[in-house]
């Protein structure tokens, strides 16, 4: 492949370098504490991403300043798709984006992009809050919920959902069709490929990472599910909506450049 040489180098690079990425499961940890509405969660990881904000990212940019603009434009890409799934309106989320992106290609210091990448994600947590108060679901499918989405790594089950919460199966099996819509099993099936599909369209991790990192037990497993929810491979996924991604995202920089 024409980037193969290219992509040997950086590798050997990050190698010498002692380089390494942030970790798949943190990294949409912080994402899915958004989604859920955990404010105090956010701020405690805004402390965190704003002291070691450089620390397993990769360099997207000789000028520091676009390097950050590009990992904002990244960021804010997924906490709106997951923002989405967790109940927001798509036109809100997005438009929301779209501001902060706007915002964001305002900056003139690098500085700047990191205190607003915190109030991006402050705000939408805000926001996913107040829906989880109008949307009136009980405790313990909230709870549910939230484990769900904590322990997306794991091969999760009726049964270790029931647990956790102290109840029987077949109660939470109801109580959870009935508040969210659908059923328990299908809702975690969704909510890994969701997280798939975000992995997928904005990293370069390898598909079996992504199968393992989500509890699947192989990687045709994973692509068979992946199938189910999305009439697409993941292979297929990735080459669509990746390069759209990239597509879309060269031609805001161009925009900026103008």
């Amino acid at each position: 492949m024409k980037t193969d040489r290219e992509l040997n180098y950086h590798l050997f690079v990050q190698n010498e370098e002692d380089f390494k990425r942030t970790e798949i499961r943190s990294e949409f940890a912080r994402y899915d504490d958004i989604r859920n509405g955990d404010v105090e969660k956010v701020r405690d990881n805004i402390k965190e991403i704003k002291a070691h904000y450089y620390e397993g990212k990769g360099m997207l940019s000789e000028s520091l300043l676009r390097n950050n603009q590009y990992h904002f434009a990244i960021g804010v890409g997924i906490i709106a798709r997951v923002c989405i799934d967790g109940g927001m309106k798509h036109n809100i989320a997005y438009t929301l984006s779209d501001i902060y992106i706007r915002r964001c290609d305002k900056c003139l210091e690098p500085q700047e992009i990191i205190d607003l990448t915190g109030t991006m994600m402050l705000d939408f947590a805000e926001r996913m809050a107040e829906i989880r108060k109008e949307n009136g679901v009980s405790l313990h499918v909230r709870r549910t919920v939230d484990y769900i989405h904590e322990n997306l790594n794991e091969p999760l089950t009726l049964k270790m959902a029931a647990e956790h919460e102290h109840l029987d199966p077949s109660y939470l099996s109801k109580l959870f069709a009935r508040e969210m819509g659908v059923p328990i099993k299908i809702y975690i099936l969704r909510s890994k490929i969701i997280t798939a599909q975000n992995i997928l369209t904005f990293s370069d991790f390898s598909i079996a990472s992504v199968a393992a990192s989500l509890g699947f037990s192989s990687q045709s497993a994973f692509a068979a599910a992946f199938r189910k929810i999305t009439g697409m491979t993941p292979v297929q996924y990735r080459n669509r909506y990746s390069e759209e991604y990239s597509l879309r995202a060269g031609g805001k920089a161009e925009e900026s450049r103008e």
